[in-house]
């Protein structure tokens, strides 16, 4: 009920993931539709990057308004930092304050004065400022720190090296906020780099108990956790996409123009290998590099065709190599037999 620093920079690593579900699973899919020169309608979809900015932004984010607040001099308290994000973000459409200049706020009664409130992606969370500058600090004295890595414990001291006499920094640490930040930085860009795979999971209820379920909580998630729109682009787009070059090396035997060897475009011998296998044209489009598939079952019939033309290959190759091996044998018994006559009429 009582959200503070640490449910702040905990939902903004939820923002952040958030935003690259978003960027891989819709952004990304309809933009690659767009490239490939496929037909498409664009199905609209709520971007959290505005939030992410809200909170992010280096000029007027509120984790740069909590540094500015923490590195300012003179008299800094949790109220001088609501008042600073009370002027900054006033006019930003995900933040609300009872003490906003925005008027619609100014009546809200269920926002007491000492807290702000964010439209998060999954809905609306207020936050108590209290201690968030404190929190944010995450002092520790260089005294101390240089007293840690003194300790004649190697894991202690390994886990103070900025108390290194050696490498003393006169200046000021990192915030918490500027840690966290960075973290989530490096995170996402770990991410990128990679192919993930998401799993959704839904709370059926609040109890964790069996044989419960609460369609309203159901509808919630489903609602904020974007499935909706995710369904809607892979109901309306393809399955399965594959560049020419691999597809064609990988189906090519399901079709005697194709095979053994095609002399030509790969994109020109997918053309020639989907229509000899009669497949519906709805079923797939051709883009400038990719052959999309719209249905998993065609896929599964080519995966099922190709797989009983790999075992007529091997009843093929092992029908030759039985009869190679069957004439090879009975070649030698007939050249040994005429030695053998001739020796004996040689003899007689």
């Amino acid at each position: 009920q009582d959200n503070s620093f640490e449910q702040f920079i905990i939902n903004y690593c939820n923002e952040k993931l958030q935003q690259i579900f978003i960027e891989l699973t819709l952004k990304e899919e309809q933009e690659e539709y767009i490239r490939e020169g496929i037909e498409w309608t664009h199905i609209e979809y709520f971007n959290n990057a505005i939030i992410c900015d809200l909170i992010e932004n280096n000029q007027t984010g509120i984790l740069a308004m909590l540094d500015e607040e923490c590195l300012r001099p003179g008299t800094v308290t949790d109220d001088t930092f609501l008042e600073k994000l009370n002027q900054v973000c006033a006019t930003h459409q995900h933040f609300e304050s009872r003490l906003s200049k925005c008027s619609r706020f100014l009546n809200d009664t269920s926002l007491p004065h000492s807290c702000f409130r964010i439209q998060h992606y999954a809905g609306k969370v207020m936050y108590q400022v209290e201690g968030f500058v404190d929190k944010n600090n995450d002092l520790l004295y260089r005294d101390l720190s240089q007293a840690m890595w003194k300790a004649n414990h190697s894991l202690i001291k390994a886990l103070f090296p900025e108390g290194n006499p050696a490498k003393i920094n006169l200046k000021r640490p990192p915030t918490a906020g500027s840690q966290f930040k960075a973290s989530v930085a490096t995170l996402m860009k770990n991410l990128q780099t990679k192919n993930p795979n998401y799993i959704r999971c839904i709370k059926p209820n609040d109890k964790k108990a069996a044989h419960i379920f609460n369609e309203a909580l159901v509808c919630h998630q489903i609602r904020y956790l974007g499935l909706l729109e995710n369904v809607r682009v892979r109901r309306a787009g393809y399955a399965f996409r594959q560049p020419y070059e691999p597809c064609l090396e990988r189906y090519k035997m399901l079709c005697k123009q194709t095979w053994p060897h095609w002399r030509g475009p790969a994109r020109a011998g997918v053309e020639v290998l989907f229509n000899e296998l009669g497949i519906p044209e709805e079923e797939f489009s051709f883009g400038r590099s990719k052959i999309f598939i719209r249905n998993p079952r065609t896929l599964f019939k080519l995966e099922d065709l190709r797989k009983q033309r790999l075992e007529d290959l091997a009843t093929l190759i092992e029908k030759i190599y039985r009869g190679w091996k069957c004439r090879t044998r009975f070649l030698l018994m007939k050249k040994c037999q005429i030695v053998i006559a001739a020796w004996y009429r040689r003899y007689a």
